[in-house]
């Protein structure tokens, strides 16, 4: 469970780490910057772990890769934009979120599924009153 003060900083940095993507460093991404899904910090404050949504990317491993290898830059980009909010900027982890490929993966597997109609009413009515489901019976020396 995080306290109030780990949603707020976390809060804090995934709207300022768009920022830093979209109008900070937009020519370290060609194409669309990554976005933001989930933003985690440590109870120390001093590690957040950044899940970026890389949906409309052509080569995730790439952005991926670009995103590593700058991650120094975006601190730096950061730093600049919350310096006066934070005392220490945290150190960042780069993960990727793949929820909404799963979610998208599941979709196709429920809609793939052939689940056939349920029986009719008019099935089951056609049988005699004595038909009803018989209650099971839970102990050998119960009598109905």
């Amino acid at each position: 469970m995080e306290s109030k003060r780990q949603q707020k900083v976390a809060s804090l940095l995934q709207q300022e780490l768009s920022a830093v993507f979209q109008r900070d460093l937009p020519h370290l991404f060609p194409g669309l910057p990554p976005g933001i899904s989930l933003v985690r910090v440590s109870p120390d404050l001093g590690v957040a772990r950044v899940y970026l949504s890389l949906l409309l990317a052509r080569d995730v491993a790439a952005q991926q890769t670009l995103v590593e290898d700058n991650v120094k830059v975006i601190r730096q980009a950061l730093a600049k934009r919350v310096g006066k909010q934070l005392r220490i900027v945290p150190d960042l982890q780069f993960f990727i979120d793949d929820s909404a490929a799963y979610a998208a993966h599941m979709d196709k597997v429920f809609g793939d599924l052939h689940i056939p109609p349920a029986p009719s009413g008019d099935d089951a009515e056609s049988g005699s009153e004595d038909s009803k489901p018989q209650r099971p019976k839970l102990f050998a020396d119960e009598d109905e």
